[in-house]
């Protein structure tokens, strides 16, 4: 019993942390980030320890699946190059980079193991990267790119790790041996993901109970995982492929209803399983604290300083030399050949945002997490990953709003534009759908759309407005008639069933009239 006070006790603390980092306009993971911290120096804090395999399982499956569903497959086409070259270049390097730092400072660390350090910092978390881009206002280029790289990067490092810690197991690694997995393992994940999704489609188009669905969800979500694994593809290529699928083809099959039950929910579910793993390193590193003398805790601080400082630098390197190969590539391609398909280079401030924006999180967690007990010098890597992600949290994420503004990077908001065009669009279309329509409602919803319609004309650029004319109105309308059933229930005059039934017809009405920003925080 004792168990679940404490987490409903660290549950509580998560959403009041969460509540103070909206107030202050700062990353949530970060405040999670010293939570965590801050854990490993509660005393008779519980001894909590997860199965490697279910780690990775638990923290890695949902939270990919929820990016790449947010993720425009348009726009990651459109920027194939430089997501491509964080996604392989960026992580390789900072393995290697690491690998050979660590080896440096702890000389009877193997090689494999150097990696496997490596292949568990190098990738930056698409939660992380997305709670941060929340509070800023960053370029549409930008994020495209960050949240590309934050989801398909977790595919190459984990891949990485998975060769460095068989080569840790067998004492020694061979490019011949391992070259064949590793291609099966990508080829095979980009197949079994839009094979799956597309029977995973036709499968929901049957299921119309919420709970139902959503509990169907989260087994797909996990099973894909698991058995990906097993037969040995890429469980990262399998999730990501799978949910950019399903993204582009459950729209015109799934129900508004579920939709609406199924995004909230899985909110709650990110938030979390981001929670429980930040919770679950600081409990590791509490006692890893408690075993080290002095002069221990001086040199694991150290070698944690220097990945950390190495993973800046080379993330910084990468990208600022890239821009600028980029650059020149661009330049000697001339008008014609490869400048067609070749995505045009960001600029220098850009470049220095995008380098900075290497927030590590709960991926590199999960899979610190998932190293076995015997790994060669655990503690070390464990509490190396910890101080990186604490790091680049705080230490970045807490300073790009500042370096933004210095930069006064514009954003001209092609998404808003593409929304107020398309929105134009389906009111003309949900007008013209009421053409033969001449009764008295179909000819106010008329007038409605005309309104509207008329606004996007006279808009510059034919943008619509995010709320019809009666919108604010039937708000109104629907306070005074809530008002009315709160008080019909404390006067007895209708039972708890009637108003709960009420309450809910209600809530869609408020709902249908109110535009999305005003509705999530």
């Amino acid at each position: 019993m004792l168990i679940f006070e404490w987490i409903a006790g660290v549950l509580v603390a998560a959403v009041l942390l969460a509540g103070v980092a909206r107030r202050l306009g700062a990353p949530f993971p970060a405040f999670l980030a010293i939570g965590g911290a801050a854990l490993a120096f509660v005393p008779q804090v519980p001894n909590l320890r997860l199965d490697p395999d279910l780690a990775l399982a638990l923290f890695l499956a949902p939270v990919l699946l929820d990016a790449s569903y947010e993720t425009s497959l348009r726009d990651l086409k459109r920027n194939w190059m430089p997501v491509a070259g964080l996604v392989v270049g960026a992580v390789g390097v900072t393995t290697v980079a690491v690998a050979l730092v660590a080896r440096w400072l702890v000389p009877d660390l193997p090689l494999s193991a150097g990696i496997v350090l490596g292949a568990i910092v190098a990738p930056p978390d698409a939660v992380a990267a997305l709670s941060v881009l929340a509070h800023v206002r960053l370029p549409h280029r930008l994020v495209t790119i960050l949240k590309g790289e934050s989801l398909f990067n977790d595919a190459s490092s984990l891949l990485i790790y998975r060769l460095a810690l068989g080569a840790v197991a067998a004492g020694s690694f061979s490019v011949s041996e391992v070259a064949p997995t590793f291609l099966i393992g990508v080829v095979g994940g980009l197949v079994a993901g839009p094979v799956l999704a597309v029977l995973y489609v036709r499968l929901m188009r049957r299921v119309t109970d919420p709970p139902s669905a959503v509990v169907l969800q989260f087994v797909a979500t996990f099973g894909l995982w698991l058995a990906a694994e097993r037969v040995e593809v890429s469980g990262v290529l399998t999730v990501v492929s799978f949910g950019l699928t399903v993204s582009r083809l459950s729209p015109q099959t799934m129900p508004a209803h579920l939709r609406v039950t199924s995004n909230t929910v899985w909110e709650t579910a990110v938030f979390v399983l981001n929670v429980l793993a930040f919770v679950l390193i600081g409990l590791q590193i509490g006692p890893i604290l408690e075993g080290l003398s002095p002069a221990e805790r001086s040199h694991y601080a150290l070698v944690a300083a220097a990945v950390f400082g190495t993973t800046v630098v080379v993330r910084l390197a990468w990208v600022l030399g890239a821009r600028a190969v980029a650059r020149l590539v661009h330049r000697l391609a001339g008008p014609a050949g490869f400048r067609m398909v070749l995505p045009a280079p960001i600029g220098l401030r850009s470049g220095t945002i995008v380098a900075w924006c290497g927030m590590r999180g709960v991926v590199t967690i999960a899979l610190a997490l998932a190293l076995p007990g015997d790994f060669p010098h655990r503690d070390l890597v464990v509490l190396t990953a910890f101080c990186v992600v604490l790091g680049t949290l705080v230490i970045q994420g807490l300073t790009l709003r500042p370096l933004l503004a210095w930069f006064s990077l514009g954003d001209d908001d092609p998404v808003g534009h593409e929304i107020g065009r398309a929105r134009a669009a389906a009111y003309r279309a949900a007008r013209n759908s009421l053409a033969d329509d001449r009764s008295p409602h179909a000819e106010a919803l008329r007038r409605e759309f005309d309104v509207a319609l008329r606004e996007a004309e006279d808009h510059d650029e034919g943008l619509a407005p995010a709320s019809l004319p009666a919108d604010s109105l039937r708000r109104r309308a629907v306070e005074a008639a809530r008002a009315v059933i709160v008080d019909l229930r404390e006067r007895d005059e209708i039972g708890d069933d009637a108003y709960l039934r009420l309450e809910e017809e209600l809530d869609w009405a408020e709902l249908s009239a109110t535009p999305r920003e005003e509705v999530v925080p």
